[in-house]
């Protein structure tokens, strides 16, 4: 027998604030994920290993992307999937091969920009350094340096009079970080510091994969602590979100009628075209081999595609009250207002009208109250791993996630209630 699943609240809110305190890289975020899924009874699988068909909860690590999904007692090999897609990047500043760089003095790294990010949003902020070390060996050691390491000098406005006028940021000379004094510049000088840092020989990295992340802490904001300030809510807000909705669809039973899956990719900000983004195979391998170890067969495979839903989750844009004329005049989503439902008819957003009954039928089971986003008409629309995976494998797909403030600069904006009332309605959708 299915049990009903616990209802999250405010306590919900503050777990995600550790959260994302904890995942300033999305291999520091799978890592936090497969934990907390693992202390709901979650082993990992090899993706190199022979899979079996016992049922319980599982997970696949690849980089920066996690599956995990739970097959309960009594599936069948052709029992559709519910799942619920996220991605673990944000934008941010990263390092290049060769980072020692310097001049006039100063110590500086070289990075290179990721995703679109808000180039003024990285100035004068005390910056840390986190990602992986890739040994010799093959294996990959995490690293966070998180304290004040690095930080992105503004021109003073005395050397620019026109800086309030429009600051304009030229990506490859304004946005390199100062770590130091000095002249004399050497090459690994900066990965042999990390990998101190990390515990390891730097004679034994190989490569890396290091990005730069804000060091202020989460924090409510607010007369009334009703919202929410803090960095990669786009997307580690829905990550921990649906973490949490599939660790409660597996404490609820062995009564369910779907599959619950999590995937959370990388590379979703500079358009998912790796091995760990939504644009790769990753998600329908390992549908595949769930069906298969199960004992099904190709038959199997098609029935439980065709019957299988995926929520798109990602942050989508409150209405800003000093641009309100960015937005569509009659769609403005507030915060606390509940999750969105994403709409476009130019599919940016893989949401139609069956999609829409899907994700009501779910906030209506959770007693959650929630929002439609369409953009305005003259304004381009983003995008997401929604039309990506219901093309790519044929899955039904609607797009939603949590209004929010900032989108894609290093501190983000959002109700403090909407995290917990996206994990209640995700919760629902897997157990429905």
């Amino acid at each position: 027998m299915t049990s009903s699943p616990a209802r999250f609240d405010r306590g919900h809110t503050d777990d995600l604030m550790s959260f994302l305190a904890a995942s300033p890289s999305p291999y520091h975020a799978v890592a936090n994920t497969a934990e907390r899924l693992e202390k709901a009874g979650f082993e990992q699988v090899e993706e190199t290993a022979a899979w079996d068909g016992t049922t319980g909860g599982k997970y696949v690590i690849r980089g920066g992307a996690i599956i995990a999904w739970y097959v309960p007692e009594g599936a069948a090999p052709h029992t559709p999937f519910r799942i619920i897609g996220a991605h673990t990047d944000s934008p941010n500043l990263r390092v290049k091969p060769r980072p020692d760089t310097g001049a006039h003095g100063w110590r500086q790294v070289a990075v290179e920009t990721y995703g679109g990010t808000l180039l003024n949003t990285w100035l004068d902020r005390d910056l840390g350094l986190a990602g992986r070390l890739t040994l010799r060996d093959g294996s990959h050691v995490l690293a966070n340096v998180d304290r004040p390491m690095l930080r992105v000098p503004q021109l003073a406005i005395h050397l620019d009079r026109q800086a309030n006028d429009g600051l304009k940021l030229d990506r490859q000379r304004h946005m390199q970080p100062i770590w130091g004094l000095g002249d004399d510049v050497r090459d690994g000088d900066l990965i042999a510091f990390v990998a101190k840092e990390a515990g390891v020989a730097a004679d034994d990295v190989a490569g890396w994969d290091l990005m730069v992340h804000a060091l202020e802490a989460p924090a409510y904001l607010g007369r009334d602590r009703e919202l929410l300030a803090g960095p990669r809510m786009d997307n580690l807000l829905s990550v921990h979100a649906g973490a949490a909705a599939l660790a409660a669809a597996a404490a609820a039973g062995d009564g369910l009628a779907y599959i619950p899956v999590l995937a959370g990719f990388d590379h979703e900000e500079n358009g998912s075209e790796s091995d760990t983004g939504a644009q790769g195979p990753l998600l329908g391998t390992v549908l595949e081999r769930s069906v298969f170890a199960r004992g099904g067969g190709y038959e199997d495979r098609a029935r439980a595609f065709a019957g299988t839903v995926c929520l798109s989750s990602d942050t989508g844009h409150a209405v800003h009250p000093n641009y309100a004329e960015r937005h569509d005049p009659t769609h403005h989503p507030r915060a606390n207002g509940g999750p969105i439902l994403k709409v476009n008819v130019n599919q940016r957003y893989a949401t139609d009208g069956s999609g829409r009954a899907v994700f009501a039928a779910a906030c209506e089971k959770a007693g959650v109250p929630w929002q439609s986003f369409v953009s305005n008409n003259d304004m381009p629309c983003g995008t997401t791993i929604g039309p990506i995976t219901a093309a790519r494998h044929g899955i039904r797909t609607v797009d939603i996630g949590v209004a929010i403030l900032s989108m894609h600069s290093a501190r983000e904006l959002c109700g403090a209630d909407d995290p917990f009332m996206l994990a209640n309605a995700l919760t629902a959708f897997l157990t429905d």
